[in-house]
């Protein structure tokens, strides 16, 4: 049964032999089935250790290949050139490897220079300007100020300001001085600001400047008197058409209006050609206020032939009216001057131009007053745009009652019914357009040439009218008698003169 025996095993895992004795010290000992078992499970567990081993190697090795094309990747966008030196960087004393690489000339860069050299590499192809220093808003000029409107006039602060603690903040028109201006209890109230030893103030501690004072009174709603009990709650901002004196340049004097003169100009954001129209600074506050109602009227109407309104300058005297540069001129020199060499279609064109524009306004509710060949204005390319709004008035049943006497109507366009009653009526503009109908193709001639404004008068209630002038068609002059109906409810409207124009000129060639 010699086959039944257990084997014989040295304590290296081999089965014994004589050599073993030596090695494995093992002299004739015999190994238990038992003993072998432990054995195998240690084997097995040592293979399975190492077959992890090889796994977390076979792990890290594919992160190292993953980040090596990364790394290739970023290489292949910086370019073929050199990269830039790496900076030589203080030694670092602490450090036993850096004595070593001083006495062999190396520098070891540290860790913060290395970040702000790889951050270097990446930095943006283009330069950025330096950050600008922000003024806060209370320290910005008075003129800067949203609130501020400059030199409007009283009247149209009541427009402006619309719930009670409404304010604005604007340049008295009949002194130098600072006027704050308060919706309160459905009025407005206007407080004069106090100036004395460069502060500013109503009642109570003084401000080196008005914005200051405005933003004390405003975050500390103290109110602006005992007496009146007034507390600020919302600035009323200055609307879009508000420009800054330099905004502007202006050029040569290029014409002279009622109120002051007119000058070519630029816009120095764009170098749009503009029209500057000055208001006198010694006109009373009553005239200035008149001189800004053209700029109130244009600012709600947009239309081809309607002169366009660029914006106001209120900021500081003088005021200026600001407005598209319209270079042909006026109609009547225009007329004057060119008008022997037009074709009659271009002629007809134009008025039509003028019909359309009038047309617009009768459809607003605005009364011109004051049209007229020399109150239009003609574009490079014979456009005409209505213009001069200086006494347009707009009114909700389409007509304005006038006082004052005649010493500024202009008698010879003026209907009969403004001259005798002072009623103006979009009627009273079409028996003006009539007139600029005549003067148009009689290619400016004065009407009623050898009347006075008196005997004009007359020589129109006794039933007189203006002849046709020679190169007039037929149908404009019966159209031009149409206007001239003394019954204004005879007229016909607007609408009605630019479909007929528009009729007449289509059977010219």
């Amino acid at each position: 049964m010699n086959w039944l025996r257990s084997p014989q095993w040295c304590s290296a895992g081999r089965r014994w032999s004589p050599s073993c004795s030596a090695s494995c010290g093992m002299r004739n000992r015999t190994s238990t089935p038992g003993s072998g078992q432990v054995y195998l499970l240690g084997k097995r567990q040592v293979l399975q250790e190492e077959l992890q081993g090889l796994q977390v190697a076979l792990c890290s090795q594919a992160k190292l290949e993953a980040q090596q094309d990364l790394l290739q990747a970023k290489l292949e966008q910086l370019g073929p050139g050199d990269p830039p030196p790496v900076p030589l960087l203080q030694d670092d004393r602490h450090s036993t490897s850096s004595s070593e690489q001083e006495r062999e000339g190396v520098r070891t860069p540290t860790l913060e220079l290395l970040k702000s050299h790889i951050s270097g590499i990446f930095r943006p192809k283009f330069s950025l300007p330096p950050p600008l220093q922000l003024v806060p808003e209370v320290q910005k000029p008075l003129h800067e100020q949203l609130w501020y409107h400059g030199a409007i006039p009283r009247t149209e602060v009541a427009e402006l300001l619309t719930q009670s603690g409404d304010f604005l903040v604007r340049e008295s028109q009949g002194k130098q001085e600072y006027v704050l201006s308060v919706m309160w209890d459905g009025q407005p109230r206007h407080f004069i600001i106090q100036s004395a030893d460069n502060l500013y103030r109503l009642e109570g501690d003084g401000f080196p400047s008005v914005p200051l004072l405005i933003d004390h009174l405003l975050q500390s709603q103290q109110p602006l008197t005992k007496k009146s009990g007034i507390v600020l709650n919302r600035a009323v901002p200055k609307d879009k058409w508000a420009l800054n004196h330099e905004d502007l340049v202006l050029g040569e004097q290029i014409g002279r209006g009622n109120f002051g003169e007119v000058f070519s100009g630029r816009l120095r954001a764009d170098n749009t050609l503009v029209a500057v129209k000055s208001c006198r600074e010694t006109l009373p506050p009553d005239l200035k206020a008149k001189f800004l109602q053209e700029a109130r009227i244009l600012k709600q109407y947009s239309h081809p032939n309607i002169v366009r309104l660029i914006g106001v300058c209120t900021q500081k005297q003088p005021i200026y009216i600001v407005m598209e540069l319209v270079q042909g001129g006026d109609f009547l020199t225009f007329l004057r001057t060119e008008g022997a060499r037009l074709r009659m279609k271009t002629l007809l064109q134009m008025v039509g131009d003028a019909a359309a524009g009038m047309e617009y306004l009768e459809s607003k509710c605005c009364i011109h007053r004051d049209l007229a060949a020399r109150n239009c204005l003609v574009t490079e390319k014979n456009v005409l745009k209505i213009s001069d709004f200086g006494m347009s008035r707009e009114e909700e049943d389409g007509i304005y009652a006038a006082s004052g006497g005649l010493r500024q109507v202009p008698v010879k366009w003026t209907a009969p019914e403004a001259l005798n009653y002072g009623r103006y009526s979009s009627e009273s503009d079409v028996w003006s357009f009539g007139i600029l109908l005549w003067e148009a193709f009689s290619l400016g001639a004065s009407p009623y040439p050898n009347l006075s404004n008196q005997q004009t008068r007359e020589f129109v209630e006794k039933g007189g009218r203006l002849p046709c002038p020679e190169l007039c068609p037929d149908a404009v002059f019966r159209l031009m008698e149409q206007c001239w109906a003394y019954e204004p409810s005879q007229r016909p409207s607007f609408s009605t003169i630019y479909q007929e124009l528009q009729t007449i000129r289509k059977r010219h060639r």
